[in-house]
Formats: C-alpha cells, sequence, structure tokens
C-alpha cells in the first residue's frame, strides 16, 4: 500500500500540520529506503519487528540520538496502527516495542532579569522592524504562544476591545489568550508602522517582513537569537524558550498548572508539567524559609 492514504489522513482527518505530516513522511520514506537497500523489501507493510530492529540499530550505529530514533519509531508505529484499522494488517510489528532511553532534557529559561533587560533597556529601532521585534518578543513572553501560531496571528484574531487574542494551535484548536495592557500598546504603535508600508501582500496577517510578506519561522527565530544575545550567554536563545520562560514564571509566581496547560494550549497536565522544574526552587525558598520546623 502507498504511504499517500495515510498522509492524507494525518492531515485531513487528525488535523496535523503541514511541517508534522511532512516528518512522518520523511520518516516512512526513510525507512522504505532502507529495507529496499539492505533486506531488497519494496513493501513495508507486511514486515517484521526483526528488520524494523535492524532499522533502529542502523541508526544509533551511525549517530543519530535516541531522540530522533524514538520520533522516527513512533511515525511507523502510527503507520500500521492505521494498517491495522484498515484491516490490512493482523498485528502491529511494533505493538511491543520499547523505546530508546533518552536523557532528560532541560531546557533553562530567562530569567526576569534578562527579561527586563530585553523589553526595557534595549534600545529598539523607531521603525517598522524595531516596533515588530518589540512586539514580537513582548508577545512570546506574555502570552506563552508557539512560534508556528505568532506566525499564523491574523488581523481579525485581535481584538483590542476584550483586550484578547484567538490562537490557532495545534490540531486546528483554537484558544483565547488575554493581552496584557503594555502588550495592547505594542500592538497599536506597530499597527501605525504596518499600515504605512510600501506594499503590504499578506494583508490578513499580523507580522510581516519588511516587503509586505507574512513572517516565516527562521526570521522569528532569528529576531529572539539576535536581542537576546546582548543580554544572555544561554547556548539557546529561541522563540520555544520564551515559551518555555512564560510558563515557568508564571509557575514562580503562583499560578494554577491547570490555568498555565489552558494557556499553553496543552491537551494534557503531563506536557505542562515538564516547565515545573525550575518553580522547585522557588517552592524550596518559601519551604526553607516558612515551616516552622526550620533553624532559622
Amino acid at each position: 500500500m502507498s504511504i499517500i492514504p495515510f498522509i492524507s489522513y494525518l492531515s485531513l482527518e487528525k488535523n496535523y500540520s503541514p511541517h508534522t505530516t511532512k516528518a512522518y513522511q520523511n520518516d516512512l520514506v526513510e525507512f522504505q529506503g532502507f529495507c529496499s537497500r539492505q533486506f531488497n523489501v519494496d513493501d513495508i507493510d507486511q514486515v517484521s519487528y526483526s528488520l524494523v530492529r535492524s532499522w533502529v540499530v542502523s541508526l544509533v550505529e551511525s549517530g543519530v540520538a535516541h531522540r530522533s530514533v524514538n520520533r522516527k519509531i513512533a511515525s511507523l508505529k502510527s503507520y500500521y496502527k492505521f494498517l491495522l484499522g484498515l484491516g490490512i494488517i493482523e498485528v502491529n510489528p511494533l505493538a511491543k516495542h520499547k523505546a530508546l532511553k533518552t536523557a532528560k532534557k532541560i531546557e533553562i529559561p530567562f530569567s526576569e532579569v534578562e527579561m527586563e533587560e530585553v523589553l526595557s533597556q534595549i534600545p529598539f529601532q523607531d521603525n517598522f522592524e524595531g516596533r515588530r521585534d518589540k512586539l514580537i518578543i513582548e508577545l512570546l513572553y506574555t502570552t506563552g504562544i508557539r512560534r508556528a501560531e505568532l506566525i499564523g496571528l491574523k488581523v481579525k484574531d485581535v481584538d483590542y476591545q476584550a483586550m484578547t487574542i484567538k490562537v490557532l494551535g495545534k490540531r486546528n484548536k483554537e484558544r483565547i489568550i488575554p493581552l496584557l495592557g503594555g502588550t495592547k500598546e505594542l500592538f497599536l504603535i506597530y499597527d501605525l508602522e504596518r499600515n504605512s508600508l510600501p506594499e503590504i501582500v499578506d494583508k490578513a496577517f499580523i507580522f510581516l517582513s519588511v516587503k509586505g510578506n507574512k513572517m516565516y519561522e527562521t526570521l522569528v527565530y532569528r529576531i529572539i537569537n539576535k536581542y537576546f544575545s546582548l543580554v544572555s550567554a544561554k547556548v539557546k536563545k529561541s522563540p520555544h524558550i520564551l515559551r518555555h520562560t512564560f510558563a515557568t514564571h508564571l509557575l514562580n509566581k503562583g499560578a494554577d498548572l491547570n490555568s498555565v496547560k489552558e494557556l499553553l494550549g496543552h491537551s494534557s497536565l503531563a506536557s505542562t508539567q515538564v516547565y515545573t522544574h525550575n518553580s522547585i526552587a522557588e517552592l524550596k525558598k518559601v519551604h526553607f524559609s516558612a515551616h516552622p520546623r526550620n533553624k532559622k
């Protein structure tokens, strides 16, 4: 069976993003290539687990990280689950597969001091790019939205009267996020600059390049890396770290985990709990200073 029906299923039925469906497709094509080269097998529908295991070994030996291998295997699992549902196969060859062990990945958020330095002390240029860049940093930090959600934000999604934005998240799930007063002010200032551009190609979208085109992912990354490189020595400076920072700072200030989950657009608390490790330090401070059994 061709993998095209499966990719269509992910896109149309599961509402996966083009980026995600492309990743699944790449993993399956890569596995097909391995089977064809190493075992002269062109049809991957009826393969045994031993063949999949050989691919796993090959990936590990070639230096692919365990986390990446697990992601590729997850793609295969989904594919065979799809075939199982259609009755094309009777047994999922990966039913008893155990994921490779991975080191726990801890990403370090920006500190409150670093955030204050970027937003209050760095002189942003008094032009379209400067206004846009500051709003992007402010919005990512005060709402916790993903990079793709920021890029996809449309003019109609911002409600200045209600002080909210409507975000289209993963699986095309919409959520409403409140805006802070300072963020609204930056929006209004940016709107003036945006409307003064010589040409606006993608009129529906809020964030544009200087040529009036919809922003793209690498540009957002470059903006974050540019400004935070001025105040932070952290190795990783990306839009996702700002999302991480948003969640960590809220939790450090006593925000309810369920509320943070809703703001982030997570489907389960398990996804949100990865951000709680930093708030443990704050909890220790409170515990140390407030508990009567602690000897002053």
